[in-house]
């Protein structure tokens, strides 16, 4: 723990890692239809001489209320590539600036003896937690963590 508060915080790196994460969330559909995506009949409104009225081979035309747009947007693709040497050099930054700022706490065993989420909420506040969120980490999977803490708030 240490050797990663030493890590130099890198906010142009952290930045990147942020804005290609909210990218990479988007939804790359935009809304609007081109004239062949309208719904309509494939026959002329009425017949092209005689009528006095101007030619019209579709309902469909942009000129038409309901017709299709001219120039209709494409799908937009938004995701941004990190590299994993870059990504990994930025959550290390990360995590060295929440150690620096004592939002990380080491402690040695975390599993508690029984599945009992009141017990546990209990040891949290112990130990000095009850506001906020929280992520719980350790090394191998505690059935009894899991069924402690899955009905507390904010805590992962």
């Amino acid at each position: 723990a240490e050797e990663l508060a030493a890590t130099e915080f890198n906010s142009g790196l952290v930045h990147q890692l942020v804005t290609a994460y909210l990218a990479n969330r988007r939804g790359d559909t935009v809304g609007g239809k081109s004239r062949s995506m309208v719904t309509g009949t494939g026959a002329k409104p009425w017949r092209q001489k005689g009528t006095g009225r101007a030619r019209a081979g579709t309902v469909k035309s942009p000129l038409w209320r309901g017709g299709g747009k001219t120039f209709v947007a494409d799908d937009r693709h938004h995701r941004q590539k990190v590299n994993r040497k870059m990504h990994r050099a930025g959550m290390r930054s990360i995590v060295a600036e929440l150690i620096r700022q004592d939002r990380v706490v080491v402690v040695d065993s975390l599993a508690p003896e029984t599945p009992k989420t009141g017990e546990f909420f209990k040891q949290l506040k112990a130990w000095g937690f009850g506001q906020g969120s929280m992520l719980l980490m350790d090394d191998d999977i505690h059935d009894n963590l899991l069924l402690a803490s899955r009905n507390i708030p904010k805590v992962t």
